[in-house]
């Protein structure tokens, strides 16, 4: 049926017969570690097709400073959940869901391998565990209190509340903070927790069978990577892509609201910051934000940790093969 599929099985020792009915790939770490690339390797390797797990690369425009994968670097192997929603509306984690599950279900029924890559760690759980995320409604008067605390207080306070949530959000985008508090007081217990009384790294109550990959890299390789890449979105046009977004209609609290690189940039570009300042800035905050998504990744011990494609090819490969 999938004769390209089934080379690539009888290369990597695998039985062409194995099935992929409900067996899933996901691809974890910290922001700059490689995700992207070893996702598509892997995909090339076994069939795969790829869904995104990030927050912002879900929004059209959204390219250089979410680090969104380029056609080139895609090298032929599908992507989904790129490009689906509006930046002037908010995108749901609900609609997400959705819309990752819908992707799921294709890519089985295609008979390939789907492969979630990314670091929003609350976007892959909530697709990876499919658990139930109750609408939660806007509560004005809880946020016109909100509004009125420094941004430093609320992380304070959501990190009594959430504490998983605490660890993958940016502490410094204040729509978000206010918006997971809001979540977490009115549900009274958070979603990240999964199915009432079952904690959210039972296996059992995982609605497919998956392998979670987390690339390890040394701390100070990371801390090099991200300032390198960083650099190489500002010559590639970051600042511009924002600019642009704002000519677009993207009023700057929205691109605030994106936090990170939109953030930084929208207030450059309000002469708030100076260009030494700008670079200064996004490098310490990006790197704060990589150890808040390795705090979250350390949490879940079903994740196994590699150092380089290999190990990770040697693991699907093991897993695929199975049954």
């Amino acid at each position: 049926r999938f004769p390209a599929r089934t080379e690539r099985y009888v290369r990597a020792g695998i039985p062409a017969e194995s099935k992929m009915e409900t067996k899933i790939i996901a691809i974890v770490g910290p922001t700059a570690s490689g995700k992207s690339a070893l996702a598509v390797r892997l995909a090339e390797k076994f069939g795969g097709e790829i869904i995104s797990a990030d927050s912002r690369q879900v929004y059209r425009g959204l390219n250089i400073g979410s680090g969104k994968i380029t056609k080139r670097e895609m090298r032929g192997v599908p992507h989904h959940l790129l490009d689906v929603a509006n930046p002037k509306n908010v995108f749901t984690v609900s609609q997400y869901q959705k819309l990752g599950q819908r992707a799921i279900k294709k890519i089985i029924n295609r008979d390939k391998l789907p492969i979630i890559c990314g670091g929003t760690g609350f976007y892959l759980d909530t697709l990876l565990n499919n658990f139930p995320l109750p609408p939660v409604a806007p509560n004005p008067k809880l946020r016109t209190r909100l509004e009125k605390l420094s941004t430093e207080t609320l992380g304070a306070k959501l990190e009594l509340l959430d504490p998983r949530r605490f660890s993958d959000i940016d502490l410094l985008n204040r729509p978000r903070l206010i918006r997971a508090i809001e979540i977490a007081t009115t549900l009274g217990q958070v979603p990240p927790l999964g199915i009432k009384g079952s904690p959210l790294r039972d296996l059992k109550d995982r609605p497919w069978n998956s392998l979670q990959i987390g690339i390890r890299l040394d701390l100070k390789k990371l801390r090099q990577n991200i300032h390198d890449r960083l650099l190489k979105r500002l010559r590639r046009g970051l600042i511009n892509e924002v600019k642009k977004l704002h000519e677009n209609g993207v009023s700057w609290k929205r691109l605030e609201a994106f936090g990170l690189e939109y953030r930084c940039v929208a207030a450059y570009l309000q002469n708030k910051l100076t260009k030494k300042e700008l670079i200064e800035k996004l490098e310490i905050e990006i790197w704060r934000y990589a150890k808040r998504q390795m705090t979250w990744w350390k949490r879940d011990q079903t994740i196994h940790w590699v150092k380089n494609y290999k190990e990770a090819e040697k693991l699907v490969a093991k897993f695929i093969r199975q049954g």
